[in-house]
């Protein structure tokens, strides 16, 4: 496991934090990708907080899964842009399978790294989407060009 993600581990067993499940990728970067998920309005929304070697830790939530296709994949790359201009922290995007993302990207090296910060970036994530799901899955499931 990278200095990273053991400073992490020891925080979640630290502050009994057991909704994590740690998974090295044994990758050049020395991933180590922590998975749950997050709750928002009754759906369970996988999540990966992925730390690695660089600099960048990046938190990771599924939002939707399969939404983008061909007719509506402007609209929905619209929507990720608006977003994108509204949220200093949060990045949305489509990936290539039409699944709808929210990144965080979290900058530290090793020696400045602070778990307490990806648990709070965590938790700013969640009241986030607890509140704004309604309104993103309406976006998502508009039929219309407009």
């Amino acid at each position: 496991m990278n200095q990273k993600a053991t400073v992490f581990q020891t925080f979640l067993n630290e502050h009994k934090i057991a909704c994590f499940r740690a998974e090295e990728t044994h990758d050049k970067l020395h991933t180590t990708v922590f998975r749950s998920h997050i709750e928002a309005c009754g759906q369970n929304l996988p999540t990966a907080v992925i730390i690695d070697s660089t600099i960048y830790t990046v938190i990771r939530v599924r939002v939707a899964s399969g939404v983008g296709n061909s007719g509506n994949i402007a609209r929905l790359e619209r929507f990720c842009n608006a977003r994108n201009r509204s949220y200093k922290s949060f990045k949305y995007y489509l990936a290539e399978n039409g699944d709808l993302y929210l990144d965080v990207c979290l900058i530290a090296t090793a020696e400045a790294f602070c778990a307490e910060v990806v648990y709070t970036m965590l938790d700013v994530l969640v009241k986030h989407l607890t509140g704004d799901y309604p309104s993103i899955m309406r976006a998502v499931w508009t039929t219309n060009e407009n």
